[in-house]
């Protein structure tokens, strides 16, 4: 070989050094919101440039910087019909957008600077796994394949299933199209639907309801909650010794509760109500569907504007908890609610530790929950507040009072990245609509890069002096 020619792998070598090479002096936090932050830029980009994306009318610049956010956040909310706005082109876009949300640059580049022959910086490390602190047993490398085999194996499973059970119903292949696009929306918790009315035409066909929901969940538990659940299986195969995770027992017991406690409320809330006229069978499906897609998914088979305030109440709930860690789903996640929920108990029983299954938690990690549950509230208490003065505008306010429970409930599922909403996102003014892009960014990154950050310390952060206790009443 003549000197100075390249060969192939020394190519390779130099393109996993330059994509190394940009992290390298970054903190994980930057890394991760910077990352989403480049990429809801490029996708707005896109939805104003590339051709074909349209059926008439393209976008304008504020509603495509929405819908690249609502798309690479993973949320779901539309300023734009996705079935009747979007050619098959445009939509492929949009599920471009989702999957690479879903997965996240961090992860993408992970893969790609791996499969090169390159190293990862530790920034980049830091934020591609973040959360794995706690299952130490599983090594770098192998979580990030096996997030990317998880995901491709779940969402080509419920695509296949769903185009068996879509190929009577639609012509040629736009039962291929639509269930490819609701099994990556579903498993990346987007909520995004090729359907105008979401899965609304489905409430009384269990099968591709009880698939939809099957792929919310498994990509709402938490990739480090199937590894540790992998590991354990294949240990069990082997007749080895392997324990959970306390983080996965804490994740399918939350989960359980949420689900189960959540599909029994919604069927009775809405017997009479938005499940009036469904027959008997049904009532309980769609309230587990209800329960399943309120925790981040954002698809929909009723009108949530007809749904009763107990209903609304409980979906606001259970949006501010969404997924687990370490998925595609967003909240404050359903560790740190449990976490909460074991404090309280504890506090009751006059315990200043806090148990669970034969485990004591740490207290950082428990004020790290309570943080994150405090900036959560005002961030979206906030919000909610800044909503009020720029959308209900120079009206009588006894009249539109029930506006606040709208602005609250859009606030809500922005920031979790949901997708449900009781009013119309499209009627949102500009200052509206970027409040909301504001929400869904900070609420995908946001839980992640504030405990990536709280639990990195650096030398010199401490006082070197503590002032003296004086106590404060409470209560």
């Amino acid at each position: 070989m003549r000197p100075g020619k390249l060969s192939l792998p020394g190519i390779s070598r130099r393109i996993a050094r330059a994509l190394a090479r940009w992290d390298r002096h970054l903190t994980p936090p930057r890394l991760l919101a910077g990352s989403f932050l480049l990429l809801i830029l490029v996708g707005a980009a896109g939805f104003l440039l590339l051709p074909g994306l349209y059926t008439g009318e393209p976008l304008g610049p504020l509603d495509s910087l929405f819908t690249s956010a609502s798309a690479v956040c993973v949320t779901g909310l539309v300023v734009a019909d996705t079935a009747t706005r979007f050619t098959p082109f445009g939509q492929a876009y949009l599920l471009l957008l989702i999957q690479l949300g879903g997965l996240g640059i961090i992860t993408l580049s992970s893969m790609i600077i791996l499969a090169l022959g390159g190293r990862l910086s530790l920034s980049h490390q830091a934020a591609a796994a973040a959360g794995s602190e706690v299952a130490p047993r599983i090594e770098f490398k192998h979580l990030i394949r096996n997030v990317v085999v998880f995901t491709l194996f779940f969402e080509a499973a419920g695509a296949l299933l769903l185009s068996l059970l879509w190929a009577g119903r639609f012509e040629g292949t736009d039962a291929v199209r639509h269930a490819i696009f609701h099994a990556v929306s579903a498993f990346c918790n987007a909520g995004f639907s090729s359907f105008s009315t979401s899965l609304s035409p489905f409430r009384e066909d269990p099968a591709p309801l009880l698939i939809v929901a099957a792929l919310i969940l498994v990509g709402g538990i938490g990739f480090l909650t199937m590894e540790d659940l992998s590991l354990r299986a294949r240990a069990g195969r082997h007749r080895e010794t392997s324990r959970l995770s306390l983080n996965t027992r804490l994740v399918v017991l939350a989960t359980l509760v949420l689900v189960l406690g959540g599909s029994a409320l919604f069927t009775l809330f809405e017997w009479d109500i938005a499940f009036r006229g469904f027959p008997a069978w049904a009532k309980p499906l769609n309230g587990f569907f209800m329960s399943v897609t309120a925790r981040t998914a954002g698809f929909n088979t009723i009108d949530y504007f007809r749904a009763s305030d107990s209903s609304i109440l409980l979906t606001m709930i259970l949006m501010f908890i969404g997924g687990s860690p370490g998925s595609t789903a967003g909240g404050v996640k359903t560790t740190t609610a449990g976490l909460l929920a074991l404090l309280l108990l504890s506090r009751l029983r006059g315990s200043r530790i806090t148990n669970f299954h034969h485990r004591t938690i740490p207290d950082e990690t428990i004020h790290r929950a309570v943080l994150l549950s405090v900036v959560a509230v005002a961030l979206l208490a906030s919000a909610v507040f800044v909503l009020t003065a720029t959308e209900v505008g120079p009206v009588d306010h006894a009249a539109a009072r029930g506006s606040l429970t709208q602005f609250a409930f859009e606030a809500i599922s922005a920031f979790n990245t949901v997708g449900l909403s009781i009013g119309e996102t499209a009627s949102l003014s500009s200052a509206g609509k970027a409040v909301v892009i504001f929400l869904m960014y900070v609420g995908r990154i946001g839980p992640l890069s504030l405990a990536s950050a709280v639990a990195l310390r650096r030398k010199g952060t401490e006082a070197p002096f503590r002032f003296a206790y004086e106590d404060v009443a409470v209560g």
